[in-house]
Formats: structure tokens, sequence, C-alpha cells
């Protein structure tokens, strides 16, 4: 049994982790715990990118855990997040499995992979009123003014921002109970892709997962009654096609910002992986060109060395 507590594949968006994650979990006979912040949700299946075909391999489906775990509309949050983990991550140590961790949302990763202390913060209707109607940037330097910022790297729209200034405006007034959790000691493998690679294809799963009706795939949301603004606040696909839906913009301005924004995004997962290794996770990274088998043997000899 390695000496390791877990393994955690990461990677931006398009590198191919989940594929490769899967099928180092079919060698290692593993189950995987997702590391991505909008697959909890119920039918975000496209635009959150779940690909839950690349969990059969060789016919054999791959146990995974936090997917598919709240309802469409909720607010899930990283509080939440470690929790569940936890209870994911209990139940596959007591199988004699060593579990992997896969995903693309850095502060979640490492949120779990270094035991943050994090406190769970009501909604605070009064000071949204007051919020409402002021702009992004707006917000922002709101957020700025207060010592602590929470997680403004990933604050892209109006929402998540009011929400991050809701937690500060928290923890300024209240005593507060934290999640604690211990740090895990994990081998951390970064699936690297050359830059152009990775950007052509962002943009051919963006047409991919149009043509595979993603657009309808919001649309039912809207028909399921889950109000517009709580889908824009999930950003990104959610954010542009739901603008489109709503005749804000036009198909073609919807589809070039939405690629445009998921180039940036990618650009801003990689930022946050190098912060990682600012603050002490050894990443270890492995070219995403390399075949399958060669990418399993790497990470096997790591196991080994620790």
């Amino acid at each position: 049994m390695s000496l390791f507590d877990l393994v955690t594949i990461l990677g931006p968006t398009a590198s191919g982790k989940t594929s490769f994650a899967c099928k180092l979990a079919n060698d290692l006979d593993t189950e995987i715990i997702s590391g991505d912040s909008r697959q909890v949700y119920r039918g975000m299946d496209l635009g959150t990118g779940k690909d839950l075909s690349d969990y059969v391999v060789n016919g054999k489906p791959i146990p995974y855990h936090l997917i598919d775990i709240r309802d469409a509309g909720y607010k899930y949050n990283i509080y939440e997040y470690q929790h569940d983990f936890q209870e994911a991550y209990k139940s596959i140590k007591e199988k004699n499995k060593l579990p992997i961790l896969c995903g693309g949302s850095g502060l979640y990763i490492e949120s779990v992979l270094k035991g943050y202390n994090l406190i769970n913060v009501p909604e605070n209707k009064e000071l949204r009123q007051q919020l409402e109607g002021k702009s992004l940037a707006e917000l922002t330097t709101i957020l700025a003014s207060y010592k602590s910022l929470h997680n403004n790297t990933d604050v892209d729209t109006a929402q998540r921002a009011i929400r991050a200034i809701e937690i500060e405006e928290y923890k300024k007034v209240n005593e507060t109970d934290c999640n604690e959790y211990p740090p895990l000691n994990s081998l951390i493998i970064g699936v690297d892709i050359d830059r152009e690679l990775r950007r052509t294809r962002i943009s051919t799963r963006l047409k991919a997962r149009l043509e595979e009706g993603m657009i309808e795939e919001v649309q039912s949301l809207l028909d399921a009654g889950v109000p517009a603004e709580d889908i824009l606040y999930y950003g990104l696909e959610y954010k542009f096609v739901t603008q489109y839906l709503l005749k804000e913009i036009s198909y073609t301005q919807m589809y070039s910002e939405l690629e445009i924004a998921i180039h940036q995004f990618a650009k801003r997962q990689m930022t946050w992986f190098r912060g990682m290794e600012k603050r002490g996770l050894n990443i270890h990274w492995i070219d995403s060109t390399l075949p399958d088998d060669e990418k399993i043997a790497k990470v096997k000899s790591l196991l080994l060395l620790k």
C-alpha cells in the first residue's frame, strides 16, 4: 500500500485529466472523487463537461463521488465540499483503496489537501439588496476594502462577487465555527498540455457540446423553474447561453464571447496551480500527449518512491 493518502489528478479544462484519471483508477482498482465545483449539479452535464462516458473503461464502470449530488439552482460552496469530500474519502479508504481526486477547481482541491479551516456563511438578504444593481467593478472595489479577500480569482460574475462580500462581512461581525480537517499527503499529478493544443481542444469541444445540445440543456433548466439569475451564477457556459436564451446577446456573440471566456478560464486555472506550487504543494507534471500506459507507469513509479 502506498504511503500517500491519495492521488490527485489536476489540470486545466480540455487537458484530458478525467479520461486519464479513469484509466488510472481502472488500473489501480479504485474510485474517483470529483474536484469540480459545478459537476455537483444534476441536469448540468454538457456545460460542466462531466463526460460520464469516460467513467467506463474496457466495459468496467469506475465508481465516482461528488457528481450529481445537488439540484441545479442550489449554491453549493467550498465548506460543503470539504465535508462531502471527507465522507467520500473515508468510504474509499475503508475499502483499502487509494482514492483519486480529479478536477480543475484549484481552490476546492487545495482546500482538502491543505485542510483549510473554512466557515459556513448564511445568506444575508439585507446586504444582497444593498449590493443589487452594482457593477462587477464596483463590487470588486468593495471586496478589496476587506482585509481578507475570499477567492477573488474566481469572481467573474456579480453574483459571485456579492457572495464573496457576504462572506467577508459575516467574518467581520461573527464568531465562526470552522470545518477542521487534517491536511492530506497526496501524490499530485498535473496534466501538462501545450497552450496551442489546449486552445484547439477548447474550441473543438465547445463546438461539439453546442451540437450535442448544450443550449437545450440550459433551456431545460429554465423550463424546470430554475431562475435565470441562479443559472447565470454558475458562469461560463451557463452565463452566456442563458444570456442568449434571454435574447440579451446574439448566437454569434454568445459563441465568440464564451470561447474567449473559456480560454481565459483555462489560463486562470494554470495560474492557480502555479500558485499551489508556490504555497508548498509539489505537482508532478506529465505531458498530456503521452500514451495512457506511459502516464500510468509514471504515476505508479512515483507512488513507489514514497
